[in-house]
């Protein structure tokens, strides 16, 4: 029997990067989570110590930072290409990159009625993400977004489910539906206008979670991802992953008190946890666009 080395990869993990711009009196603020992994023949390093090949992870991560100021961060998307693209043709031996970018939004604080210059509060909504995989096969981006908590208080229901002697659960036709979700969408170019797709597949995702008849939270994610497919066929594959935020309606009635749906326990574990993956069946090749790093799921 013999032992090899199987796939490998390093990099830096979660690099902090704040850009502020500073061009005019009106600042702009892009704030990043940046993950760097770097592929190539890097056996020597694992199996000798041999680090002959290796750029250090340090260097990465001054490159991350550095490239902020140098190509700047219009779209995390491309600023994500431009990394990739640095590591694989401009550093021997590197032959490939995988760049993991999560962006937290800021909003300009009111004052006196108006958006002030320079100052921000940080938005409570989804962290938008994106995966940028560059190697001999080509360039791959994947958008997404995560942390993405939507609830709705009616138009949901679960009922004709398997039973066995374990089942508890009542059918209902009438139920809060509430989740977090994790979406990620693979594109079939780098030729994209990021950030008003970023916005649009949000909008779809969003009008088909509230506005579905919902029979069951799976059903939900087929509809999102269906959605989204049609309307954009820019991207050709989306995984989504839906945490079930189960609320319970509370027995208030011992109290002698009515509840008619309206005071629930909202229970945060265990929960049913939902995946799904829709796909365009003549999708092109994903190769390692999906191999992620230690930064990013």
């Amino acid at each position: 029997m013999a032992i090899i080395l199987g796939d490998n990869q390093y990099g830096k993990a979660e690099s902090r990067i704040v850009r502020i711009y500073r061009d005019s009196p009106r600042h702009e603020i892009r704030d990043l989570n940046v993950t760097t992994a770097l592929r190539g023949p890097f056996a020597p390093a694992y199996l000798t110590g041999d680090q002959s090949n290796v750029l250090p992870t340090d260097s990465q991560k001054n490159t991350a930072y550095s490239y902020a100021k140098e190509k700047g961060v219009e779209t995390i998307e491309q600023y994500g290409l431009d990394l990739a693209r640095h590591f694989v043709h401009d550093v021997e031996p590197v032959e490939g990159a995988r760049i993991e970018i999560e962006e937290f939004a800021w909003e300009r604080a009111i004052v006196d009625g108006e958006g002030h210059d320079h100052t921000f509060l940080r938005k409570g909504q989804e962290v938008r993400t994106a995966a940028v995989t560059v190697d001999a096969t080509g360039e791959y981006v994947i958008g997404g977004l995560k942390d993405l908590v939507i609830l709705k208080s009616t138009g949901s229901e679960f009922a004709g489910f398997l039973k066995d002697e374990y089942t508890t659960l009542p059918e209902t036709h009438d139920r809060v539906m509430a989740t977090s979700l994790d979406v990620k969408w693979r594109f079939s170019s780098v030729d994209v206008a990021w950030d008003e797709v970023y916005a649009d597949v949000k909008r779809l995702m969003v009008k088909e979670f509230a506005t579905l008849q919902s029979l069951a939270l799976q059903q939900t994610l087929w509809h999102m991802g269906t959605a989204v497919l049609e309307a954009h066929p820019e991207i050709v594959e989306i995984r989504l992953t839906a945490p079930n935020k189960h609320h319970f309606d509370y027995d208030i009635g011992r109290f002698g008190v009515e509840n008619r749906g309206e005071v629930f326990w909202a229970a945060d574990r265990a929960y049913g946890l939902i995946e799904a993956t829709v796909i365009q069946d003549d999708a092109p090749p994903a190769h390692d666009a999906w191999k992620s790093s230690a930064g990013l799921a």
